[in-house]
């Protein structure tokens, strides 16, 4: 089959995706705009990638001829489109089919709550769609909830999932080494990755636990638009001790880190952050989580019992949280082998990735008949 992806090819999840179709023996086309390239995460050598001429929102328009005269050159069986926004909108004006469109959040969470002409186009851009996938069962039910024309029993259900013969538990030996929380995510507001930093803070500060005993870091990978003010609020606040800022790194080198993490945060506000990929790949080797109560983050801990879960924003609930995981290294322990369980039943990548797979050659079909 030839399969036509419209998604930015700096998205690791768009990769993933289009090596793991590539590897199924399928002709991989990824197409993005300019400014969407590559970056650390490569493609593999079956994955032919096209760059689109215009870049920025203006381009999802001016590229439409462009990327309709390549479909008549490269002829592809399906299109599969990540994002129901911008690139949505691109593919709705090249009028092709077969098309599905993946949703990923802040494409039906956040566009369409900013304008009534948003909301208009992404429900132009769904209803475009001969069917649509959805990385959760949250994220799914919002879709429909912009009055569409598709049912919610007609999306299908497509997590990112997890290779979990890369992501286990190393089993490393941590004696006598400070315990390590840790955050993997852009620093943007959106994430709340200050909201942990104020934690740490809050537990150091107000003694609420014997940091000689029982010392712990925060170790937070990622880039993004917060840095420079994270790291002036650390200096500020003598935090340089215990709150860690470091670079983002390649998905190859995660389960690494995640293995030298002793409990897992994940701080996002918005419930546009629907389905929480770092999460999974956290229980997937054995780490216990803490998660805010986000849509996306209470599925795939199935609300609180592979994780414990604080109020979104609530540093000092998170805070509580993280005492009592600290004062309860049995509970980590159980907690991370259950997450390890639920990933291998639910979030395993093979069987997720074929799930996509699948359906698209379903979507493919019916539109022969």
């Amino acid at each position: 089959m030839k399969i036509a992806m419209l998604a930015a090819a700096s998205d690791i999840h768009a990769i993933r995706w289009a090596n793991k179709f590539a590897e199924l023996g399928n002709k991989v086309y990824l197409i993005c705009q300019q400014d969407h390239d590559v970056k650390q995460d490569i493609p593999n050598e079956n994955v032919e990638i096209h760059k689109l001429r215009f870049k920025g929102k203006i381009g999802y328009y001016l590229n439409a001829m462009e990327l309709k005269k390549l479909f008549e050159s490269i002829r592809p069986d399906i299109l599969n489109v990540h994002y129901a926004s911008g690139y949505g909108t691109l593919a709705r004006l090249t009028k092709f089919h077969p098309c599905v469109i993946s949703v990923y959040g802040s494409d039906v969470y956040d566009f369409p709550k900013k304008s009534k002409i948003n909301l208009s186009i992404i429900r132009k851009n769904l209803n475009y769609a001969d069917a649509i996938a959805s990385t959760s069962f949250a994220m799914a039910k919002q879709t429909v909830s912009l009055k569409i024309n598709h049912e919610l029993s007609d999306i299908k259900i497509t997590p990112f999932g997890v290779d979990t013969k890369k992501f286990f538990n190393k089993k490393l030996d941590k004696k006598d080494k400070p315990l390590i929380l840790g955050s993997i995510k852009k620093l943007a507001p959106k994430y709340g990755i200050f909201d942990g930093i104020r934690a740490i803070e809050y537990i150091i500060k107000n003694n609420l636990i014997d940091i000689n005993k029982n010392p712990i870091e925060y170790h937070i990978y990622g880039e993004g638009e917060q840095r420079n003010e994270f790291e002036r609020y650390i200096k500020n606040n003598k935090l340089s001790d215990a709150v860690f800022l470091k670079s983002r790194i390649p998905n190859e080198k995660v389960p690494e880190a995640l293995n030298n993490f002793d409990i897992f945060i994940g701080t996002s506000v918005l419930n546009s952050e629907s389905f929480g990929v770092a999460i999974v790949e956290a229980m997937s080797c054995e780490v216990p989580v803490i998660v805010s109560d986000v849509d996306g983050f209470s599925e795939v801990t199935s609300k609180g019992k592979y994780g414990a879960i604080f109020s979104k924003g609530d540093y000092i609930d998170l805070a509580e949280k993280i005492i009592s995981y600290i004062e309860n290294p049995t509970k980590r322990e159980l907690m991370g082998i259950n997450g390890r369980e639920k990933v291998l039943l639910d979030y395993n990548w093979d069987d997720n990735a074929n799930t996509l797979y699948s359906f698209l050659q379903g979507v493919k079909k019916d539109s022969i008949l």
